[in-house]
């Protein structure tokens, strides 16, 4: 008589298949967890019938996570220099070596001369006031939404913010600026009209329970035609402070793009208070920059809303690399020559060729993004591709497994287009790989 053997008897214990140097390795890199869900799986498709019991071990590390975090590499051509679905703009080499010379202990606050405590982020400051003399003082918190939201909490709590009707505006994802501020316990007094608002507009409203005029640059629209509106130096002379917005976190003047706010200009004009964003203009970390008068920005360092609101080491080291060190990649892009970018396309497009791809270079249009230079067209090339290639550039394969970034393009007449402006010419090469990966 012979006796039948259930193969589910075959497959190897948990133990035994950690034991196997690769998955030891493994979890030193990725943690016991991950390792042994891995293994879990293995053994689950060998109960099923789906691989051999014995094959269990090299399943489990063929299933092994990449890293341990969940997000993956992106190659941003879209032509959208700020995306925000694409974590807005990418650090400089300074910035990602700064990160990593603060990820772990470091002297944040505390002064290595005289064994005390100093103030937190004191390099980051000096380098942001530099950035703007025209700042007496500045400050920086965790996103410029936070910046207002600690504006008006320290200036306007149980008060009024002055605004006009036309700069009341959604900010992303639903989020919208009249319920920002009046989460603080500020009251929003709209004044003019959607189109039109005037100096004037805004001396009538002007009373006791105003805590200060709020001017907002609407960074992702723009109205035309029969329009006016109030200019910071106009609100300046109402006797009553004025904080500005600008959104896209210009600090200063750009020839490039001539009708951007910037803090600079806002504040020479006479605003009390500009806020700005940290990672779109500025091609930094996400971080909120208040940057004005020394007695309005003291008061809102000190107020306790500020502890829940301020940034943490890593985005204080990047901040300071990124105003103290070489041009961050998003000014690059912004100031790359379409010529080069041409020639650039060109040289992907034959070797794509070369390898049996449609590809063509053609002229595109590319914009600043993240909330800056609405309507901006900026001159770029693409490299033009079948459609189908994008789910494969996106999430295939060699994406899953890390041996390539995701490429993010954008569609144009039935073709995938990867615009190259916001692309790095040092990024060429692995642009290449991918798509040769992705035609697989």
């Amino acid at each position: 008589m012979v006796a039948l053997v259930d193969p589910r008897r075959m497959i190897p214990r948990t133990d035994a298949v950690l034991a196997d140097a690769r998955l030891a390795q493994a979890q030193e890199r990725l943690g016991k967890p991950a390792v042994l869900a891995a293994v879990r799986q293995a053994q689950a498709q060998a109960r099923a019938g789906e691989i051999e019991p014995g094959d269990v071990t090299e399943a489990a590390v063929a299933a092994l996570p990449a890293g341990v975090t969940s997000l993956t590499p992106v190659i941003n051509a879209t032509g959208v220099l700020l995306h925000t679905n694409l974590g807005r703009a990418p650090l400089s080499a300074a910035a990602i070596e700064a990160v990593q010379g603060a990820a772990g202990c470091t002297d944040l606050e505390f002064d290595l001369a005289t064994g005390g405590r100093d103030r937190r982020g004191r390099g980051m400051l000096r380098a942001l006031a530099a950035a703007v003399p025209a700042a007496e003082a500045v400050h920086v918190v965790n996103n410029n939404a936070a910046a207002l939201v600690l504006a008006a909490t320290a200036l306007a709590a149980g008060g009024e913010i002055v605004v006009s009707r036309g700069e009341l505006i959604e900010i992303g994802d639903g989020f919208r600026l009249p319920a920002l501020l009046e989460s603080t316990g500020a009251r929003i007094r709209e004044v003019g009209t959607t189109n039109r608002t005037t100096a004037g507009d805004y001396a009538e409203a002007i009373g006791p329970q105003t805590g200060f005029l709020l001017k907002v640059h609407p960074s992702n629209y723009r109205i035309e035609g029969f329009t006016a509106s109030a200019s910071i130096a106009d609100l300046a002379m109402l006797g009553v402070p004025v904080v500005g917005d600008i959104g896209s976190g210009l600090l200063a003047p750009h020839p490039l793009l001539p009708a951007e706010p910037d803090a600079a200009s806002w504040l020479e004009a006479g605003a009390a208070l500009v806020t700005a964003s940290g990672d779109k203009l500025l091609g930094g970390p996400q971080a909120g920059l208040l940057l004005g008068r020394a007695d309005l920005v003291a008061t809102l360092a000190r107020h306790p809303l500020a502890r829940a609101l301020r940034v943490d080491k890593m985005t204080v080291a990047a901040l300071e690399a990124t105003l103290a060190g070489p041009c961050p990649p998003v000014v690059l892009a912004l100031v790359a020559d379409p010529t080069d970018l041409s020639q650039r396309a060109k040289l992907i497009a034959d070797r794509l060729c070369a390898a049996g791809i449609d590809a063509r270079p053609v002229p595109a249009q590319a914009a600043v993004g993240g909330g800056g230079a609405p309507g901006v067209g900026l001159p770029s090339a693409a490299v033009s591709l079948p459609v189908t290639l994008g789910p494969a550039l996106r999430s295939g394969q060699p994406v899953r497994s890390a041996a390539m970034p995701a490429v993010v393009g954008r569609i144009d007449d039935e073709r995938l287009l990867l615009d190259l402006r916001a692309v790095a010419p040092a990024d060429d090469d692995a642009l290449c790989a991918a798509v040769l990966a992705a035609a697989e």
